[in-house]
């Protein structure tokens, strides 16, 4: 046999992998409204860039595993390619062949990829499409889930992980997205739960579908576990594409800094978005549109604790996290998902080196029988430890309220802000004048002629002497009070001069937080 001959039979060999479980199964792929593995990782990855690894991994079939479908390539793809001219590593569930079922194989293409990954400083990405573990394989099949969320934890805070869940993703499988920075879901074909809606029926009588249960809505709005959705598999990974973009390859490394996009503004446009009435409803992203790059920001977990904003933005082309408090949900109150939400957030851009520039509009942690059971005290004090322990550059902005216990949560001075800035109409107290009034001046307002009139005065009274910016700021707790519409210019000249900083915290193994 010549050269030729063996060089034919490895492009059939090339040709059937790709083919994966034939194209009957392709077929229904598409017919679900599903791209195939390989059609996800040409659609994430710049054109031409993928090289695959491991293509002929083989196990060998025996009586439990016998298949009218070759199980060339263990039902997973991997390698490597690269996004905007970024390398990134990454696997792809492969549904048509057995039903992406991860086994000991499947496991050990996707771990050696992440090692890959971990090495040479690199984004990995996971698409996962899969029916669980591999049955047939018993307890080895759960060990290589192990192997998996172990190099996920390893991993963690040294590259940026990603998950897109792109069909089922049950059982122990959905660990592995759990432990990595961001999940995406597609609506309609994405699930992710523990256990099914037949198990949960016979065990505790609910019905449910499968959508309520673990779809991307369910993830989305109520459980927080996905951080984006999108609403076609081509979006979903464009939405990945996006997020890179902001990212750091490492934990050493800086973000990418792109063109300088100065926001459409007009010189007045911030003094009418923020009313000075401080119980008044507003959308506090309008706000960061005029003052980000270009007016974009990416917003992470849109629609989960809507009451805190958490997003990746740009100020001169450079990447930064925002968080901000959004009076349009709650009063903009902190509450448990908020906290959540909140505190990981901070922590990653801390771990990827990322400054954080914080906007303030708050009254205060949510009162309620419900938030003290479980446990605002708890997840409010993720907040503290996370904005405390970061050691990036970390801008503070109050917008216009900022009472109580969650003034100090929200990066005050007292946390390590860096610079600490408000606006002229902003209010900063223990609590609200109008509540703090009528605990003072109790028994003065009761015996009054005119209750009315002087808890007004009262009120106005306390807000002159306690509550307004200048009295923070002339006891160092506020840096300056500064005009709406020099805000932008105060974040750059701040980012500019905290482009060096450096910080060292007592050496320890790690710190504890309140988990």
């Amino acid at each position: 046999m010549d050269i030729y001959a063996k060089l034919r039979e490895l492009t059939a060999l090339q040709e059937a992998t790709k083919l994966g479980g034939g194209a009957r199964r392709i077929a229904r792929q598409h017919e679900n409204g599903k791209m195939t593995a390989r059609e996800r990782i040409d659609a994430l990855l710049d054109a031409d860039s993928f090289v695959e690894t491991d293509t002929f991994i083989k196990g060998e079939m025996t009586d439990f595993t016998k298949s009218d479908v070759d199980n060339v390539g263990e039902g997973v793809v991997t390698g490597y390619g690269t996004i905007n001219g970024r390398m990134v590593y990454l696997f792809s569930q492969d549904f048509t062949v057995f039903g992406g079922a991860l086994g000991e194989l499947h496991s050990r293409k996707i771990c050696k990829c992440m090692d890959l990954a971990l090495k040479n400083g690199a984004p990995f990405i996971g698409i996962n499409d899969s029916g669980g573990a591999r049955i047939q394989e018993g307890v080895t099949a759960l060990s290589a889930y192990g192997d998996i969320f172990y190099r996920n934890t390893v991993a963690s805070g040294v590259i940026p992980q990603i998950s897109v869940i792109m069909g089922p993703c049950a059982g122990g499988a959905v660990y592995s997205p759990a432990i990595t920075d961001f999940t995406f879901m597609v609506n309609k074909t994405s699930q992710m739960f523990i256990t099914g809606p037949s198990v949960i029926k016979a065990v505790t009588g609910e019905e449910v579908t499968t959508e309520d249960l673990g779809g991307a809505i369910a993830h989305n709005h109520t459980s927080g576990v996905a951080h984006f959705m999108g609403h076609t598999e081509i979006e979903t990974l464009e939405m990945v594409r996006n997020l890179l973009t902001f990212l750091p390859q490492n934990n050493l490394d800086e973000s990418p800094t792109l063109e300088d996009v100065p926001p459409e503004t007009e010189g007045d446009d911030l003094l009418k978005v923020v009313p000075i009435e401080p119980n008044q409803q507003y959308d506090v992203r309008d706000v960061l549109n005029l003052l980000v790059d270009g007016g974009d920001f990416f917003e992470v977990h849109q629609h989960f604790a809507q009451n805190i904003v958490t997003c990746f933005a740009r100020f001169e082309g450079r990447s930064v996290g925002i968080v901000a408090n959004q009076p349009a949900f709650l009063a903009g109150c902190i509450d448990i998902d908020a906290s959540d939400k909140l505190s990981r957030f901070v922590r990653f851009c801390d771990c990827f080196n990322l400054p954080l520039v914080t906007f303030v509009d708050v009254p205060g942690f949510l009162p309620g029988v419900d938030q003290e059971h479980n446990g605002i005290i708890r997840h409010g004090a993720k907040i503290l430890y996370a904005y405390s322990d970061a050691t990036v550059p970390k801008i503070t902005i109050i917008l216009r309220k900022a009472y109580g216990g969650a003034y100090v949560a929200m990066c005050s001075r007292s946390l390590g802000a860096d610079v600490a800035l408000a606006w002229p109409a902003s209010e900063i107290a223990v609590m609200g004048p109008d509540g703090a009034a009528n605990i003072i001046f109790r028994d003065e307002i009761k015996n009054s002629a005119d209750p009315k009139a002087t808890t007004k005065k009262r009120t106005d009274e306390y807000r002159e002497k306690f509550a307004n910016p200048y009295i923070a700021s002339s006891k160092g707790l506020i840096d300056n009070v500064i005009d709406p519409r020099d805000t932008r210019k105060k974040i750059i000249q701040s980012l500019n001069m905290l482009s060096s900083k450096r910080v060292s915290h007592p050496s320890k193994k790690h710190g504890n937080i309140p988990f």
